[in-house]
């Protein structure tokens, strides 16, 4: 399974209470932290959901 590095490059700031939510049920603490985490179908769903907040790349 394919792997990808999500990179916070936004503020999750002034944001909806569950886009801040799915910010840390993605394992991201703050500006510019990035995490490695497996492509799933739950975590795609995640990123798509706070893609304007996101930098991802596969790895």
């Amino acid at each position: 399974m394919k792997k990808l590095r999500i990179s916070q490059v936004k503020s999750g700031i002034d944001r909806k209470a569950d886009q801040k939510r799915t910010l840390i049920a993605l394992g991201i603490r703050k500006m510019h932290h990035s995490v490695e985490v497996e492509a799933t179908p739950q975590i795609e769903g995640m990123i798509r959901k706070i893609n304007h907040l996101l930098s991802v790349e596969e790895i």
